[in-house]
């Protein structure tokens, strides 16, 4: 007869005040051993943890906790694929609660301001013939272009390659698209990737194009050299992360 320890992990969606991520757990652990293993991705200890489980499709939260959780296991509560863990703490203010950047009130300057300042970057590649006032320009696109399209093909960029994005080792993902992307500035072609977890920085389109399907903030747009092809698989839960201050 199977046993708890004997099954696979299970994909779930961890979500807190300060955290929302994908990530695989085990039915054969324990409420403690899951409660440590979520302090680094939420921020709130295990002592101050209170978790509810929302299975898909379902509307009704339910709480994953027992008299003696050192050996209640999680897999008691039939963890189906890709349900919420909603953690909480019991103490607010020790939650870390990050605010959106898009709150933080900004200044832009016009472009016509902009290019009529005399000590800017603007004034000083004009002056010197950089960039798109290089005469040569056009013909520096043209083997930038070129360049670009082979290293996609030396590196076996192909739709569906599993990848990593460098220098982190754990943040992977899928190819799901290679080509131009008109709307990003910049010439030549841009590789999608659709991350297994949230750390990327939107949902597959640009400006309201879309380019491959994914969930929110799983989609990134990267230049060739930026991806790196190989037998990525997905990280646990268990696994360490290095980037979760991104996620």
């Amino acid at each position: 007869m199977a046993t708890l320890a004997a099954v696979r992990d299970i994909p779930v969606l961890i979500k807190s005040p300060a955290a929302c991520s994908e990530r695989r757990v085990n039915p054969s652990w324990t409420i403690s051993q899951l409660k440590a293993k979520l302090e680094p991705i939420t921020g709130i200890a295990p002592s101050l943890q209170t978790i509810a489980l929302r299975q898909p499709h379902h509307l009704e939260m339910t709480a994953i906790s027992a008299a003696d959780e050192d050996r209640t296991k999680i897999g008691s509560w039939s963890l189906l694929a890709y349900a919420e863990l909603h953690v909480a703490s019991t103490d607010p203010s020790s939650a870390t609660v990050i605010p959106p950047l898009s709150s933080v009130p900004k200044y832009e300057m016009p472009v016509e301001t902009y290019s009529t300042l005399p000590d800017t970057v603007l004034a000083y590649k004009k002056t010197h013939q950089i960039g798109r006032f290089d005469p040569h320009a056009p013909e520096l696109k043209e083997r930038k272009v070129a360049d670009l399209w082979k290293e996609i093909a030396e590196g076996k960029i192909t739709l569906g390659a599993r990848c990593i994005l460098p220098p982190s080792t754990t943040r992977r993902g899928t190819v799901a698209y290679v080509g131009l992307i008109p709307e990003i500035p910049g010439v030549g072609p841009w590789v999608g990737v659709r991350l297994d977890e949230p750390a990327g920085k939107n949902d597959g389109s640009v400006r309201g194009k879309r380019y491959f399907e994914c969930g929110a903030q799983h989609g990134v747009f990267v230049r060739p050299d930026r991806v790196d092809i190989g037998n990525w698989r997905e990280l646990g839960l268990d696994e360490d992360d290095d980037d979760l201050d991104e996620i």
